[in-house]
């Protein structure tokens, strides 16, 4: 059954998108903390990348990823606020074969604890494609700290009960 987890750790395959005008390698503390992150809690860092916060080249590197055998989790950061540039749910929705809207609705009801009523203006999505689970974060580390250690590190652990996310996720076909 797809809602009960497996009894033993399965690293995964993740890869880290983040979304900004104005990161760099140098300057992207929320993308190396999911890489950190990741790691630690022993997956895999299939791919990083920085891009700008244009919807169209979220959808091509996001697409890439979806249709790879080698990527079953998107973690993005950046894009998720209401600015003229922020873009990622309407880049990253239209892709979505299905929504986890509880993703977002249990970051904010997280983030309000540590925000007030300032988490409304967080739109932190979830969604499946093609058997790849995508978490789309905001861009602070902070979002990112409570995104990664509040929700996705348990749900993307195959020991987690009573449901993870691991076996609705894609088998992989790693390099011998």
């Amino acid at each position: 059954m797809g809602h009960l987890s497996q009894a033993n750790f399965v690293p995964l395959n993740i890869a880290v998108l983040t979304l900004s005008d104005t990161r760099t390698w140098e300057n992207d503390k929320s993308g190396q903390f999911l890489e950190d992150n990741l790691k630690e809690a022993g997956h895999l860092l299939a791919d990083r990348r920085i891009i700008k916060d244009d919807k169209y080249q979220i959808r091509a590197v996001l697409s890439e990823w979806i249709a790879s055998d080698k990527v079953q989790v998107i973690i993005t950061t950046g894009g998720t606020g209401f600015t003229e540039r922020d873009s990622t749910p309407e880049a990253v929705s239209p892709l979505f074969d299905k929504q986890i809207e509880g993703f977002g609705e249990l970051f904010r009801h997280i983030t309000y604890q540590e925000l007030g009523t300032s988490t409304v203006q967080s739109r932190a999505i979830g969604g499946m494609a093609n058997k790849t689970a995508i978490f789309c974060l905001p861009g602070s580390t902070g979002a990112c700290r409570t995104g990664w250690t509040k929700i996705l590190k348990e749900q993307l652990d195959a020991t987690h009960r009573p449901c993870n996310f691991v076996t609705h996720l894609k088998e992989v076909k790693n390099d011998a």
